[in-house]
């Protein structure tokens, strides 16, 4: 049977842990109620253009 290699999740996701934890000053940054609001939008637009326009 193959050995298991112990300790190599840590390493694996400690590169994550790094990725995620570092925010770059120059993104985008989205209020999250903007994004819920945006997905209603979208979705009374889709109900009422197929209420108007039947297929």
């Amino acid at each position: 049977m193959a050995k298991n290699k112990k300790g190599e999740g840590f390493h694996s996701a400690a590169g994550l842990i790094r990725y995620f934890d570092s925010e770059d000053d120059k993104a985008l940054k989205v209020h999250p109620w903007l994004v819920v609001a945006l997905c209603i939008a979208a979705s009374a637009i889709v109900l009422v253009f197929g209420a108007l326009y039947p297929t």
